[in-house]
């Protein structure tokens, strides 16, 4: 799928309940991105964290085991979804990226390219109920460019990505009146909400 920068995007945003059981969590997300589709969506945005209930409202070792590789079971089902459906796809999991290294990750996939590229979450709060520095290591950060921030590449334009809190969101912004972004998403789940 290709579209001119001139030409009409449609985008669909997916606001689920989630649950502990990732399937049920997961078959949500996929209802929701059908839906979206349907009606002619080209790109389509998840919440963050769609594949599980926010976990991060206290502290438990256990729930560690929801995590998993960019390439796992949910990165799977989100990148054949993408090419089935011929979107671009932006996703949320928690990656295990190393034994001991967990990100919050939001990742973007492009029809049959695949994934594309991903963005670690870079301000992770704690705050009580919102125990998030217990699970998640803030994302990479490019020094040589005095940002974290990366552009990614995909059908429909350039997609600057990045999920952080509300009180955050204007030190970002220049992210994407630089120009080299056609549109930014901003994957985010209401931290007050299910």
């Amino acid at each position: 799928m290709s579209i001119k920068p001139s030409s009409r995007l449609t985008v669909g945003v997916v606001q689920q309940p989630a649950w502990p059981d990732k399937a049920q969590s997961l078959s949500a997300s996929e209802e929701g991105i059908r839906s979206a589709a349907e009606q002619g969506a080209q790109l389509i945005l998840l919440q963050e964290l769609h594949a599980t209930h926010y976990f991060c409202q206290y502290e438990d070792p256990a729930l560690f085991d929801l995590a998993e590789p960019l390439d796992g079971p949910t990165g799977q089902r989100l990148a054949a979804l993408a090419k089935e459906l011929d979107i671009v796809l932006v996703g949320s999991l928690f990656e295990r990226r190393a034994p001991g290294l967990y990100h919050n990750t939001a990742v973007v996939y492009d029809g049959a390219e695949g994934r594309v590229g991903q963005y670690r979450k870079m301000h992770i709060p704690d705050d009580p109920g919102f125990y998030e520095k217990f699970y998640f290591t803030p994302g990479d950060h490019d020094s040589a460019r005095g940002e974290g921030f990366t552009p990614i590449e995909t059908s429909l334009g350039r997609l600057g990505v990045f999920g952080l809190l509300g009180s955050v969101v204007s030190r970002s912004c220049p992210f994407d009146g630089t120009g080299r972004c056609r549109f930014t998403a901003l994957p985010h789940r209401d931290r007050l909400g299910p």
